[in-house]
């Protein structure tokens, strides 16, 4: 039991140092915005919603990561070092297609967008501000997916935290210096859209690290797929008629379902709370943002899970199996235990430190309490998440979250009706439709978990 317990940190821990300047990245983005000018709300409810456009493009190509990695680690059991070699290949072979699709589609896709998502015209002026600088980033941000899904089922977090930490950092120092200027020099800054250049040169210098590091540290197996690629074009590995191709695409494609269906939630979380005025609409995104930053721990954990849990069910070990999952589960529990106190004790400095309009802080006050039981309901949901990719238990996945969305909607419409909120009265209904599709997550997955994950060993 100590063993495993130190696989589990050695391999939660790189992605939790790496995590935690994931939500650094959107603190110091809304944060600048907030301090740019007079007009925070306004350039905070452009990021935040240039922010959602982007989520909804990249979190339906979440796949590209978690299909990656769930099949890698069960490959990595196996020892079969070709297959996830070959693994690499059809990712990054989909990452590109899939980018360049995106980049074609950029014009209809935000005129879509605006159908749903009602905000004021300065909003929606500096939301396509940001989104058409950004957008040219996309074949970098899907190909560093797969890179990442890819390390973690090699069960080398630490080279994933490696590649985080430069995305992350640089996109941090890009964007202020590029938004607000340097220092002591003649260059004062570009102002909104530094952050949106901050972000484009932060993918590129990822996917450049993320380069280097496989050239380093996998030149081996890289050797090994160049000597043996004619004797792969006519292997199961990787030809996409076969078996091994046809479920890489079974599983990637309950994947998008699945990433689709929470990007309906995420989306129709952000466009109702465009309805509620600019001021509302700061407060719920950056009361989004603080209610994930617990999720970057426990999801250390969830990665730790997927790593374990595809290595022994390639390996068909099912005691070591139920063992892993007991103890990700009791790591991240107590991460969620910990963060309750944190949002009970410093929830309102919390929001200070995002900006500086006090009229935004105000407004939050009254829903604080929805963020200090965020972690006792969302810790369940996002580690499920880890194992059954891990497994590749894509079907529970994808039925789960087809069923969380309805969750959501039904909750959010009959409280509409039955109760017929004002004001503030709503805010709190969203937030109880957003749980609600959460608490559905974490009950389907609990109850599926002997026949789709143990039974897969």
């Amino acid at each position: 039991m100590k063993r495993l317990n130190k696989e589990i940190l050695r391999l939660a821990l790189p992605s939790i140092l790496a995590n935690l300047t994931v939500p650094l990245v959107g603190l110091v983005d809304i944060a600048v915005a907030g301090h740019l000018d007079s007009s925070a709300a306004a350039l905070i409810g452009g990021i935040s919603v240039g922010s959602l456009m982007f989520d909804m493009m990249y979190w339906n190509f979440g796949f590209l990561r978690a299909g990656t990695g769930g099949l890698t680690a069960q490959a990595y059991g196996r020892e079969d070092w070709e297959d996830c070699l070959a693994l690499l290949k059809k990712g990054l072979g989909a990452a590109i297609i899939s980018a360049l699709f995106l980049i074609l589609i950029q014009w209809p896709f935000q005129k879509l967008m605006f159908l749903f998502v009602h905000s004021s015209d300065e909003v929606r002026t500096l939301a396509l501000k940001y989104f058409h600088i950004r957008i040219w980033a996309a074949p970098a941000t899907l190909s560093l997916m797969t890179l990442r899904g890819w390390f973690i089922g090699m069960q080398d977090t630490f080279s994933s935290m490696l590649t985080d930490i430069m995305v992350n950092g640089m996109n941090i120092v890009a964007s202020i210096l590029l938004a607000l200027g340097i220092p002591g020099s003649s260059f004062s800054g570009i102002g909104f859209s530094g952050i949106a250049w901050g972000t484009f040169i932060a993918q590129y210098s990822g996917l450049l690290t993320a380069a280097i590091i496989f050239s380093l540290k996998y030149r081996r197996l890289a050797r090994r797929g160049s000597a043996s690629d004619s004797t792969l074009a006519s292997s199961p590995h990787d030809t996409l008629g076969t078996v091994r191709g046809r479920e890489f695409f079974s599983v990637n494609g309950d994947l998008f379902v699945r990433s689709l269906c929470l990007m309906v939630v995420y989306l129709a979380f952000t466009a109702i709370s465009a309805r509620f005025g600019d001021t509302l609409l700061a407060m719920c995104s950056i009361m989004m943002k603080l209610m994930m930053i617990f999720s970057y721990f426990t999801d250390g954990f969830a990665f730790a899970g997927e790593a374990l849990t595809g290595r022994f069910v390639g390996r068909r070990d099912k005691p070591a199996l139920a063992q892993a999952v007991k103890w990700t589960f009791i790591w991240s529990m107590g991460i969620g235990l910990f963060f309750v106190a944190i949002y009970a004790a410093a929830g309102t400095p919390m929001f200070h430190l995002m900006t500086s309009d006090n009229t935004v802080v105000e407004a939050a006050r009254a829903f604080l309490p929805w963020l200090v039981v965020m972690p006792l309901l969302g810790c369940p949901a996002f580690t499920w998440d880890g194992i059954y990719t891990g497994a590749t238990a894509t079907k529970e996945m994808r039925d789960s979250n087809l069923w969380c969305v309805l969750a959501f909607a039904a909750v959010w419409i009959l409280g509409w009706v039955i109760f017929k909120p004002t004001g503030g009265e709503r805010v709190h209904l969203l937030f109880a439709a957003y749980y609600a599709h959460l608490i559905y997550r974490s009950a389907y997955q609990t109850l599926k978990y002997k026949t789709a994950i143990l039974g897969r060993a």
